[in-house]
């Protein structure tokens, strides 16, 4: 248990029961019709394994791997997993910052309020988002019942807001929460195909965090900076560099150029599964170009100002641009070097695009084929 002065720097409890309590009432449904969705789910899991093996090449035929859980949950299970999960990935940093602040003055007194407190925002940050995600390829999920032997991830697919969105934006229910399943279970395929992915991932993360060099005040101090940047304290036309989200006000320069390579990552792993929800779509989902239309408007839409303001303070936006660019490097790259051209990409961490390659993707190409190409 991470502690300070004797007290947890972050309740989890507190956090979970927050995130339950404030949670938004999901659409209204029967039992039945409950029932029933959670069994297509499970089914159109099942079938999009299928459809994306085929379509991304990325598993050979005859390949058998073990199966991965996959979980159908309402809002509170989402929070549930997620707090499992912060719990798991912070667990070194949360160390580090014990190990620092146990004897400092006002140590304790920061350790007995600032847990409640941290617990607290963290479960509001996790209420706003349990309405909105439908999906989830949990990377990071600790180990326990509902996970494969030797670890691994466990796909969660959250059905009162792929019911919700369906009935949202007026389209087909049957092929919507095939489309949603196609893009979750293209996470699934990249982790499972690429074993040295999620253990790629973690060690940036981890090395994110241990760069990590602030004590706890610090972290209130920029929470404050940055609400008073989305209440509109920063003078109008002055533009904040950063983006104004936690991660970036917290970053030192080593933590940047992490950061650059996690974005460009995201990038790929986003974008490569749009890319085949919408390249597998035609064949198996019928409406797919007009969910693909209203999907898009949504997005683009957003909610209200506060919606606006939790996005901008989340980094949420960049993970929207995230899904763009991300799309258009791989779709750019398959229509140049064909689909096993692109698999290139999962070869090694060396060969995964820069930032600045995602942007530009031909001179993705231009390092990995022709390059190698030519020394071959």
């Amino acid at each position: 248990m991470t502690r300070i002065g004797g007290a947890e720097m972050v309740d989890w409890n507190l956090a979970m029961a927050t995130a339950t309590r404030f949670a938004k009432q999901g659409p209204d449904v029967s039992r039945d019709e409950a029932r029933a969705v959670v069994a297509e789910l499970r089914r159109h899991a099942k079938s999009a394994e299928e459809h994306v093996r085929a379509f991304t090449r990325m598993i050979p035929e005859d390949t058998d791997l073990a199966d991965t859980p996959v979980l159908v949950v309402d809002r509170a299970g989402w929070v549930k997993a997620n707090v499992a999960g912060f719990r798991e990935i912070l667990k070194p940093l949360m160390e580090k910052m014990q190990n620092r602040r146990a004897n400092t003055p006002g140590g304790a007194v920061f350790g007995a309020v600032g847990g409640k407190v941290t617990g607290v925002e963290l479960g509001m940050l996790l209420s706003f988002l349990s309405s909105r995600v439908l999906g989830q390829y949990e990377t990071f999920a600790p180990a326990g019942r509902d996970m494969p032997a030797g670890g691994g991830g466990r796909l969660l697919l959250v059905a009162p807001n792929i019911v919700h969105v369906e009935r949202e934006l007026e389209v087909e229910p049957h092929d919507f929460r095939l489309w949603v399943c196609l893009h979750e279970e293209t996470h699934r395929t990249q982790f499972t195909a690429v074993p040295w992915l999620r253990d790629h991932l973690e060690g940036e993360i981890q090395s994110f965090l241990s760069e990590t060099d602030i004590d706890p005040m610090t972290v209130l101090e920029r929470l404050r900076e940055a609400a008073q940047s989305l209440a509109g304290g920063r003078p109008e036309g002055e533009e904040d560099e950063s983006g104004g989200s936690l991660v970036e006000l917290v970053q030192t320069p080593a933590q940047r150029e992490i950061l650059s390579r996690l974005t460009a990552v995201m990038s790929l792993l986003e974008g490569h599964a749009d890319y085949v929800m919408d390249g597998v779509g035609p064949e198996v989902v019928p409406s797919v170009n007009e969910i693909r239309e209203k999907f898009q408007q949504r997005r683009a839409r957003g909610a209200g100002r506060l919606d606006q303001a939790l996005r901008k303070l989340l980094g949420l936006d960049a993970k929207l641009r995230q899904y763009r660019d991300g799309e258009r490097f791989v779709r750019t790259v398959v229509d140049e070097v064909g689909m096993d051209g692109f698999n290139r990409v999962w070869t090694s961490p060396n060969t995964l695009p820069t930032k600045a390659e995602i942007a530009a993707p031909a001179e993705w190409i231009a390092r990995v084929h022709r390059k190698g190409d030519s020394a071959s």
